[in-house]
């Protein structure tokens, strides 16, 4: 019976549950000893109402804006705009331009504002810094600019004072009753008996009562500092940012006004500021607005706003505003009072409490009654119920003591605040061992699992990738070490070794750069990374390659196309288009090659098939294919036209090994032994994921490896049939892994733990029971949308047993 009215009344999702739920609990459990206590941990849903009230408002604001530019620039050029004057305390400064005009220029995307100082080159001026650049990183310049524009941090609410703990535990219901008991007991006692012995029983009630105050206070005080600094934990993020001409990562609270900052799909925006110069930018600001469209940034529409995510493209962008001066610093002071979502166990043990503590009321009160008829029927047979004394009171009293102090024994009114505790004890328990825990119902949750849908790179294997073999102009050979690319670039015709060091070093996301030691640097994913060190061991110059050749487009990669493309304008005049990306897709866009003398022929059925040979000869080694073409524009291009998808001549396919992580075996034979099934998804190559696995101990003999293409293409009942046999998925999509992950939540009834790193993890890490985003190479948004950030993965346990989480735990950290 009890369980059905918990589950009736007392039930919410673990994640994303409705605010009727969470409203339905609360009027429940509305008469309690000390809500101030019971209620500490729970979400604040009136200060929820107020942020989503600001994101209402933000998007009439951008909206209204947006329309207003759109009609300021049919008349821009005809109207002066009054001049602007600089306030005093800013020029002594050394700046031309105040926070709040930079606040109303980005928040309001005022155009005529944008133009009239100058674009993005005039209010870097203004703001003293330079595009290139970035700040000058002298202390006091810093310093200075940090009062006048303020810090990259909105406002939280103070430490609570150990004395505020103390006055919340003196609001406790019950021990206000024995206060006044107390009161009533000196009283009385004092008048009958005299002082100090008729104090003695009044002075032990208020001794008693300190002691539980203050021993709570206490516990409670200990555990804020707690929960503070797994807070710190949570926020920390670090950008790529340019300062003194070297770029570098720094957090995101250290930006000022003037920064200039890189960004990447799948970055949160850390300020609002403007684009200086990038490609293909889409911004996702619905966690601002509410807007699901997201936005296209570019020369023609500057504005970024803090807090949205860059949902395709990459761009450097000059920061103008920070902290409490951008919309987002408003609402996050809003949100971070909104609290996290109550737990199951949380919501589950207040209804417990509840209604024991209406049991030990009901217990109390008929204790007091009997008593007190005890007493009466004592007072009746003596024939003095007319002559009451100051006995009489003093036992009355002791009656009223006993009944409250059932209620206070029986009433477990810190259970909830008891299990919260705990929880937040196994989150820093598993912060040591280098998870962070977002989320407080991820650690109930965890121990339950009975899927894993892991990613391939980055959580299985090191991500530290080098590429070991390669296959230009139609001949193989084995790169592991610079002797041997030195070789290779001699065995190859001169025109290709040139052709392909401008594939590499134009078409990438990554960056060559010059540290602050003075050392050279390799910046962007590993796979980029280890493409660019191929590309110097040749012999390659990566600024020489950047400024001979200009970038007219760029496509970067994203995991629905699996290639990333680009068009470059050549010295001599002329366009070309690059492509790399997945060797089958690239493969199939080629319809010539590269022979063994560096001459374009055409691709024929046994060149065809020499190719897709070795790149299944390398995926079966383990080895990550990819395959990089280019094509003549002889026809001209436009930036409006998309970048040509067939016609392509293949250079050749590059072969790169990423080590499985040391012990990722056997954490998959322990999960496998506690029943929990752990399945590959990954946008690599089928042959290349079967090897993986198959070393990881994933892939078995009746499991089924299959293809996202293939996936997508199956009927609901064929995926009844299919689901619980897959093992491994390659040349996923985010949707297939979704798709996946739902399926095994709904329809299977599975409790889903889902790992990854990438933006293109982020529907399949909101969609799961558990989301475990890989800290050290992932992005924000992924971050951002699981419960469980993990730094330094598959750390494996030592004592068996001294292991909090069970072999879920075990697999992910």
């Amino acid at each position: 019976m009890m369980e059905s009215y918990l589950n009736e009344n007392f039930e919410v999702k673990s994640k994303n549950s409705s605010e009727e739920a969470l409203q339905r609990w609360r009027r429940l459990c509305r008469v309690v000893k000390n809500p101030k206590r019971r209620f500490r941990f729970t979400a604040n849903l009136s200060k929820r109402g107020e942020a989503a009230a600001m994101r209402r408002t933000n998007q009439e604001k951008i909206r209204v804006a947006v329309l207003v530019s759109k009609a300021a620039l049919q008349f821009i050029l005809g109207v002066q705009l009054s001049d602007y004057k600089v306030p005093e305390e800013v020029e002594d400064a050394g700046f031309e331009i105040c926070g709040d005009e930079l606040g109303s220029i980005v928040e309001g995307h005022d155009v005529k504002k944008f133009r009239h100082h100058g674009g993005v080159n005039g209010i870097a001026e203004k703001l003293s810094t330079s595009t290139t650049e970035g700040l000058n990183n002298d202390t006091e310049l810093l310093n200075r600019r940090q009062q006048i524009y303020g810090i990259n941090k909105f406002t939280e609410s103070a430490a609570t004072s150990f004395w505020v703990f103390v006055w919340e535990a003196f609001q406790d219901m019950t021990l206000m009753i024995l206060g006044v008991c107390a009161i009533v007991s000196l009283l009385v006692g004092i008048a009958t008996e005299g002082w100090p012995k008729g104090a003695h029983d009044g002075l032990g009630i208020v001794a008693s009562i300190l002691l539980v105050v203050f021993v709570t206070a206490t516990s409670d005080y200990r555990q804020s500092l707690q929960f503070r600094d797994l807070d710190k934990e949570k926020k920390k993020i670090s950008i790529q940012v340019t300062r003194n001409g070297y770029r570098q990562k720094m957090s995101i609270y250290e930006l000022l006004p003037g920064d200039i900052v890189h960004l990447a799909i799948g970055d949160q925006v850390p300020a609002d500021g403007l684009f200086v110069s990038g490609f293909s930018v889409l911004i996702d600001e619905s966690s601002l607005t509410g807007e699901s469209e997201p936005v296209m940034v570019s020369s023609e529409n500057p504005f970024l706003l803090s807090g949205t995510k860059v949902q395709d493209g990459s761009c450097k962008m000059l920061v103008t505003s920070v902290g409490m001066r951008t919309q987002w610093g408003k609402l996050m002071a809003t949100l971070s009072e909104g609290g996290d979502d109550e737990t199951p166990l949380q919501v589950k043990l207040n209804g417990v409490a509840t209604i024991i503590g209406k049991i030990g009321l009901f217990f109390a009160v008929v204790t007091f009654a009997v008593l007190v008829q005890g007493l009466v029927s004592q007072k009746l047979q003596q024939g003095s119920l007319r002559s009451w004394t100051g006995d009489d009171a003093l036992e009355l009293l002791e009656f009223f003591a006993v009944a409250v102090t059932i209620v206070v024994v029986a009433v477990p009114e810190g259970l909830p605040l008891a299990v919260t505790l705990s929880l937040a004890f196994a989150m820093k328990k598993m912060m040591n061992d280098k998870a962070l825990v977002r989320h407080l119902a991820a650690c109930e949750t965890m121990g339950s699992a009975t899927t894993i849908c892991s990613d391939k790179t980055g959580t299985l294997t090191t991500n530290h990738m080098t590429v070991v073999k390669t296959c230009f102009c139609l001949n193989s050979k084995e790169v592991s070490s610079n002797k041997d690319s030195s070789s290779l670039c001699s065995e190859l015709p001169e025109p290709a070794v040139k052709l392909l060091q401008q594939s590499i070093f134009n078409n990438t996301g990554g960056e060559v750069v010059i540290n602050q030691n003075g050392k050279r640097e390799i910046l962007g994913t590993p796979t980029e990374a280890a493409i660019l060190e191929f590309g110097l061991s040749l012999g390659g110059d990566f600024q020489g390659e950047r400024q001979a050749c200009k970038l007219v487009k760029v496509e970067p990669f994203n995991s629905t196309k699996k290639k990333m493309s680009v068009v470059v304008e050549l010295p001599g005049g002329g366009l070309r288009a690059h492509c790399k990306g997945a060797s089958e897709i690239i493969l199939a866009a080629c319809d010539k090659v590269l022979n063994s003398n560096g001459e374009v022929v055409p691709l024929d059925e046994e060149s065809t098939n020499h190719l897709k040979d070795t790149i299944n000869q390398f995926a079966s080694e383990a080895l990550r294919t990819l395959c990089l073409a280019y094509v003549e524009l002889e026809n001209g291009f436009s930036t409006e036209d998309p970048i040509p998808v067939s016609g392509y001549t293949c250079i050749g396919v590059v072969g790169i090994k990423d080590p499985v992580r040391p012990g990722v075996k056997e954490s998959v034979a322990m999960c496998r032994s506690a029943g929990i099934t752990v399945r590959m998804v990954t946008g690599d190559n089928i042959n290349t994921a079967k090897a993986i696995a198959r070393e990881c101990g994933i892939l078995t003999d009746d499991g089924i490896a299959i293809e996202g293409p293939e996936f997508r293409e199956k009927s609901q009942k064929e995926l009844l049939e299919l689901i619980p046999k897959i093992q491994v998925m390659a040349r996923s999509s985010p949707l297939d892994k979704h798709t996946l992950v739902k399926h095994l939540r709904t329809t299977f009834g599975e409790v889903v733990a889902v790992t990854g790193d990438g933006t293109n993890d982020a529907p399949a890490l909101h969609e799961a029971d558990i989301g475990l985003a890989m800290g050290i190479a992932g992005t924000e948004v992924s971050a951002m949308l699981c419960n469980v950030s993990l730094c330094e993965p598959f750390i494996l346990p030592t004592k068996g047993k001294e292991k909090e989480m069970l072999c879920c735990y075990i697999l992910v950290t």
